[in-house]
């Protein structure tokens, strides 16, 4: 094993061969037992009680990447026990997020349901889900975001790890929903197997949901994704074979390949018009009808791009301005005319730019914002909404990205008290941006023995980062050249050794005189079948000698 792989492993904490095994090759096999999560029993229970009883049994899902596949890959499953269950997704503009009484209303009224199993969302849902026990349909709820602070909702089973940490002796947090059905898979074939149906199969709908929704690639999540992307190279999914055709993507997959062109060609759909679009897709069976429907995606994509990208620089405009200040512990903006459907991409962009808090608010013409929340290290953006409920319609989500509902009065208000909330109750530390560092690499180790066992540090995502290495004192061999009108592409020299390089968005920054210190993570560089190594930079600096 080359001397930077066991670096990166032992700032990652992974010092035994045991524990190197149990990382670089996570096993199926190590599963835990599904029925460990809280309520997966009465999850269960009623789910088999309806398959037997021929129940109508509706899917309620989220607009989203998760929501989309947890809604797919629970259908496929209650299709192989005999019940043809109903797929229902709210529109975000008219229903919004969740269990709204609009949405019910509509879905009660459409299909009559007995059972309506809520995935990615609910766990907020009291008054709605009251709403429904009034009219005599049950819930179970699949979800994974944080606790409302008003306790559970009346459901028949919340199987929600975060909701019920105090049930459970292990943690399961590290979930997202299409995680969460998928152990609802697993116990329902425990408890009454299905000779042929194999449940690693739809691992690449696994994969998708949770690279997408950027939670923890940590303990089983690990494994399911290094399993999906697998699955991913053969799948038997139509829509996402077309996506990945479309997307021009070429094996070895990587969780890049989800969350930067599998992911949001899917989410383009639930941004710009109805999420029922990918639904449609990644529940299609025919390769021609398949491929049709990823190329509308494709054009809804390129839409959403153009908003984001209109709406990105009329907020950078308004920061500019002044109106903000010049010293705040995060902002809060808002404007007629946004898009709701991509504020949260906006304020992604703005928070990684200004190294803060963000939430960016899509107002309508009756003065109602929905907006979008994205945070840094140290700072949870629901205790944040918690603390500021006074200003807000509603809120929740997870600590670094979350939503909110917010009378367009009310904004400056919101935006104060976030900054004061941060000002009390953060490390000020965490306000500075920092590089962390997981090895120094010289140039003379980048190559192909290297980025063997590099992939197998793979997928990297959340909380399993992408290791950040470090060289010393190279130079370009030439004069950089601008790609794009904003990427820089170069050769650098150290010594004897020299290696291609790319940096994304150089442009936007100043180059040092060489020689130069350079941080960067390891591309896997296929051109015309020949692969090698190219260098991802991150930073530069003068070098230090």
């Amino acid at each position: 094993m080359p001397s930077v792989i066991k670096a990166i492993l032992n700032v990652r904490g992974i010092n035994t061969v045991n524990d190197s095994q149990a990382y670089l090759n996570p096993k199926l096999n190590t599963l835990s037992d599904p029925f460990e999560i809280p309520n997966m029993h009465s999850a269960v229970d009623r789910v088999l009680k309806a398959i037997d009883k021929r129940e109508s049994i509706v899917i309620y899902g989220d607009y989203d990447v998760d929501g989309v596949t947890s809604v797919t890959l629970l259908k496929k499953i209650l299709a192989a026990y005999g019940n043809e269950s109903i797929p229902f997704l709210p529109h975000r503009i008219e229903e919004g997020y969740g269990l709204s009484l609009n949405a019910l209303t509509r879905c009660l009224d459409e299909f009559s349901p007995s059972l309506i199993i809520a995935v990615d969302c609910g766990t907020t849902s009291n008054e709605e889900i009251s709403w429904l026990n009034g009219k005599d349909v049950e819930t179970i709820i699949l979800d994974h975001h944080e606790a409302s602070p008003l306790g559970a909702p009346d459901c028949c089973a919340l199987v929600n790890p975060k909701a019920t940490r105090d049930l459970s002796d292990y943690n399961y947090d590290y979930f997202c929903s299409v995680g969460i059905v998928f152990k609802l898979a697993h116990a329902l074939l425990k408890r009454r197997p299905l000779e042929e149906f194999d449940l690693r199969e739809f691992l690449d709908l696994v994969a998708v949901g949770t690279v997408s929704d950027l939670v923890p690639l940590i303990d089983e999540n690990r494994a399911l994704v290094k399993r999906g992307l697998v699955e991913l190279g053969r799948t038997k999914n139509a829509g996402l074979a077309a996506l990945i055709e479309l997307a021009n993507i070429r094996p070895p997959y990587s969780a890049m390949d989800i969350g930067f062109r599998i992911g949001p060609r899917i989410n383009a759909a639930g941004r710009v018009d109805t999420a029922g679009k990918a639904l449609e897709l990644l529940l299609c069976v025919d390769s021609a009808k398949a491929m049709r429907m990823a190329d509308a995606l494709e054009e809804r994509n390129r839409q959403r791009q153009d908003l984001e990208r209109r709406t990105t620089a009329e907020a950078f405009e308004m920061i500019d301005s002044g109106q903000y200040g010049t010293n705040n512990m995060g902002i809060v903006l808002g404007k007629q005319g946004w898009h709701p459907g991509v504020v949260g991409i906006v304020a992604s962009r703005i928070s990684k730019k200004i190294h803060r808090p963000v939430f960016v608010i899509a107002i309508n013409e009756d003065g109602i914002g929905k907006g979008s929340g994205r945070s840094i290290e140290g700072i949870s953006l629901i205790d944040i909404i918690n603390s500021g409920r006074q200003f807000l319609i509603s809120g929740g989500g997870h600590h670094m990205a979350a939503g909110i509902s917010i009378h367009e009065n009310q904004l400056k208000a919101f935006h104060d008290h976030l900054c004061d909330h941060v000002s009390s109750n953060s490390d000020q530390d965490c306000l500075t941006p920092k590089l962390r560092l997981d090895a120094e690499c010289p140039l003379s180790e980048l190559h192909l023995d290297l980025l063997d066992h590099y992939i197998k540090l793979e997928p990297f995502g959340c909380e399993n980062p992408e290791p950040l290495l470090f060289c010393r004192g190279v130079t370009p061999t030439s004069e950089p050249r601008i790609l794009k009108e904003k990427h820089i592409r170069m050769t650098l020299r150290h010594r004897d050794s020299i290696c291609d390089a790319i940096y994304f968005n150089g442009t936007d920054y100043d180059l040092p005189r060489p020689p130069w210190d350079i941080a960067f993570t390891v591309l896997r560089n296929d051109f015309r079948g020949k692969i090698s190594i190219q260098m991802n930079i991150k930073a530069i600096r003068s070098a230090i000698s």
